[in-house]
């Protein structure tokens, strides 16, 4: 197996070779998971035939995936940064290691429904602007949600304090101080690696979004699905490195903006508006109509309201004064206005 460093030089190489011969309005983009929905129905026929079309051809792109090149989902905006393609997509979750900004965007339970998340992502942009542009020298784009991230787990689980104990596999870095609040032990496990991590017991549950397990069979190895909105929605971001964006005609500029919010942005909001029921319905036949393939039985366990109370609870004394401690001030005061005005949440160092 080649290490990072042998495939980070192997993709430097390639991609230098690519790029030298394509045209200056071609856009090399990384998307997300191949093989999740959000790729297959808004990403790819977004990059691959809205865009071009729309510029009438002025804008061609060359599409894959972080998963199809070997890469890391936490290097996709380390490499985006080092110009190694034009624009990067993936979860945020996975890059929060080096951009605390971005973290606060995706806190477990503060977004119980669409409409609040999708009205909290709005507010939250100035502050992933400002994420993105620190660290990476790139500009956000559009920022999408895969469905509410629940709790799948192998063994029977009643409520939040059966996680107590229990190996689980976190979101992203604010999921996972979540879980140890509940008094879990939380692991940082790659999506892809998970099914076989569940088999092998290495972890007793997993956190990922309802129809992202469903894709990806996790029903085959977990028999409980708990609905606790333990890891948020697992937002992508879909950002642009600077030189490139700069690059752009003013006229170009304006055709990626508003295409990518009326024809990919919206449209994954309105999806995620069902998408999470539908998720559940496939994963354990109840709650509605699977049109996604055959239902499966796994066994739902909805989240009580003293495991909801207590939940905000975590947020509030563990995962939010650990978040503010990771940033400067003037984000925090940000947040606070933004995001914690509404909630009634007051974020502190």
């Amino acid at each position: 197996m080649k290490t990072r460093t042998a495939l980070r030089t192997g993709l430097i190489a390639g991609l230098m070779a690519a790029t030298a011969s394509v045209n200056a309005n071609e856009l090399s983009v990384v998307g997300s998971w191949s093989g999740l929905e959000l790729h297959r129905v808004f990403e790819n026929p977004y990059w691959s035939e809205v865009l071009p079309e729309a510029s009438g051809g002025g804008l061609t792109v060359s599409l894959t995936t972080h998963d199809q090149m070997g890469l890391d989902g936490a290097d996709v905006y380390n490499m985006l940064s080092e110009g190694l393609y034009d624009v990067g997509m993936t979860v945020m979750n996975y890059a929060v290691q080096d951009a605390p900004e971005m973290e606060a965007l995706d806190l477990p339970m503060i977004s119980l429904d669409v409409e609040t998340a999708r009205s909290l992502t709005e507010a939250y942009m100035p502050i992933a602007d400002i994420g993105m542009e620190r660290r990476y020298d790139a500009k956000v784009l559009a920022i999408v949600p895969y469905p509410q991230q629940i709790v799948f787990c192998r063994d029977s689980v009643d409520g939040l304090e059966d996680l107590a104990g229990r190996n689980i596999r976190a979101s992203g870095r604010t999921t996972a101080e979540f879980l140890d609040g509940v008094g879990a032990n939380s692991l940082n496990i790659d999506f892809g690696e998970v099914p076989g991590a569940l088999s092998r017991g290495v972890i007793d549950c997993a956190v990922t979004g309802s129809m992202s397990g469903y894709s990806s069979a996790w029903y085959e190895m977990a028999s409980y699905l708990y609905t606790l909105p333990a890891g948020g929605w697992d937002y992508v971001v879909t950002a642009i490195r600077n030189d490139t964006w700069n690059n752009l005609s003013a006229e170009q500029q304006d055709i990626l903006q508003s295409t990518i919010q009326t024809e990919f942005t919206d449209k994954v909001w309105a999806n995620a508006v069902v998408d999470t029921q539908r998720g559940v319905a496939c994963l354990t036949g109840q709650g509605g109509e699977c049109n996604a393939g055959d239902a499966q039985n796994m066994v739902l366990v909805e989240p009580s309201e003293a495991d909801l109370e207590r939940s905000m609870e975590i947020l509030q004394e563990i995962v939010l004064p650990n978040w503010a401690r990771r940033v400067d001030q003037d984000i925090v005061d940000m947040w606070n206005d933004a995001i914690g005005s509404q909630l009634d949440l007051t974020a502190s160092r």
